[in-house]
């Protein structure tokens, strides 16, 4: 699985100990880390949590990354931000046990952390300890197991509505503010992990295009 680490400006300082904790847990799995920053408060390429929706978008829906870690300073803004785009579905995180009741019952691709709430002495631990339980099974299925046919059943009927309430994701990045979404993939690291794993060429034209590559 292709696990790509994306934080906003307001909790950029703390990506470091983030990307430590995620490749310590998820690396020993199989799993590969990808992280798009931002990597320090003061890096040129700035992201808003808003940003990072439109990142995280484009990053799951090209198949460039298998799942998207996030979050901000409550972890809310994060979580509506990338729940606002198609192919995307985004849990609130806090502790182990969210981890595991939304990968199970949820089965998302995504998670929001509050990485300022209540993030002091031992919050290096709890990150490791969300990301164990995140990834320590298949997600999607069930909690407790008895309910796994109503919830599986409730995750695919979740994916048919989102197919009807949601565009295209090539038609929804033309119509933003371009310099917003020319911002969330102004990444220094973008462009290197970005097409090297991308699964969809249309997205990837559509990104090529927006960064005026062609």
């Amino acid at each position: 699985m292709k696990i790509a680490l994306i934080n906003e400006n307001s909790q950029a300082a703390k990506n470091a100990v983030i990307e430590k904790a995620l490749r310590k847990v998820v690396e020993p799995m199989g799993h590969t880390v990808f992280n798009y920053g931002m990597y320090a408060a003061d890096d040129e390429a700035q992201l808003t949590y808003v940003q990072n929706g439109i990142l995280a978008a484009v990053l799951l829906n090209s198949g460039a990354a298998d799942y998207v870690i996030t979050g901000c300073g409550t972890g809310e803004g994060a979580m509506l931000a990338l729940n606002s785009f198609p192919g995307v579905i985004c849990g609130h995180v806090e502790d182990a046990l969210d981890a595991y009741t939304f990968a199970q019952i949820n089965d998302g691709n995504a998670i929001a952390i509050p990485f300022a709430k209540g993030f002091g002495w031992g919050g290096d631990l709890n990150l490791e300890y969300i990301f164990e339980k995140l990834y320590c099974e298949e997600s999607g299925q069930g909690y407790p197991r008895e309910r796994a046919v109503p919830e599986q059943r409730n995750k695919r009927i979740l994916d048919e509505v989102k197919k009807v309430t949601y565009a295209d994701l090539c038609e929804i990045l033309p119509r933003l503010d371009q310099e917003l979404v020319k911002g969330a993939l102004a990444g220094e690291h973008f462009k290197e992990y970005f097409f090297a794993n991308c699964k969809d060429e249309k997205i990837a034209a559509c990104v090529r295009e927006i960064l005026n590559m062609e």
